[in-house]
């Protein structure tokens, strides 16, 4: 099935006007934030490239990103959950917090939201999960470029910020290369002390 406007507008028929896609990046690296956003886009949208953002090309998905938060009729927020509180709360709860806030940011407040992958309870607006949402759904899609973008950014700034993890290469994932820096130079203040080989290097394992 191709990404398309197709479950807004189940919804739109059913008199629901504000219907919000929401994903999230992030979850699986060893280092950096997760980030969830939240986009309404307008009736009658299309667009011949918007996909899941992990099938797009890097400079894609910057064209797409800055197509889509430029956009008057396009309204779209972002949450930020550092790895602190990543690793306070764990990274599912701290993933359904980002998606949250996202949501709460929104203007107008959506009425339904599509949400990419399984349930996220509890959470304040009625939702819909879908499975590979982001390949499906256009609002999704959109959530799913804007929180991959921002996240990407955010860990080519800590790049420099951090040397000698290339967080610009892999973006805090566990690659052979980052878990080679992390060996060698042990954790920095942004990796997830609550995951595995973060500790283990900690510990000189």
């Amino acid at each position: 099935m191709a990404c398309s406007l197709a479950h807004e507008e189940l919804l739109l028929a059913r008199g629901l006007l504000f219907v919000a896609g929401v994903d999230e990046a992030g979850r699986g690296p060893l280092a950096g934030p997760v980030v969830a956003a939240a986009v309404i886009l307008p009736e009658g949208f299309r667009h011949d490239l918007l996909n899941d953002s992990k099938q797009l090309t890097e400079r894609r998905r910057d064209a797409i990103f800055a197509e889509l938060t430029t956009s008057a009729e396009i309204r779209w927020a972002h949450a930020i959950v550092e790895n602190e509180e990543i690793d306070r709360l764990n990274i599912l709860r701290a993933t359904h917090e980002a998606m949250r806030r996202a949501v709460a940011k929104l203007d107008p407040r959506p009425q339904h939201v599509l949400i990419d992958g399984l349930p996220v309870r509890p959470f304040p607006i009625v939702q819909t999960a879908l499975v590979g949402g982001d390949a499906i759904s256009f609002s999704i899609a959109a959530a799913s470029v804007i929180a991959k973008v921002t996240r990407d950014r955010i860990m080519v700034a800590h790049d420099a910020k951090f040397p000698g993890y290339d967080f610009a290469r892999h973006k805090g994932y566990g690659t052979p290369q980052h878990l080679a820096a992390l060996k060698k130079h042990g954790p920095c203040p942004i990796h997830r002390r609550s995951f595995l080989p973060v500790r283990q290097a900690e510990l000189g394992l």
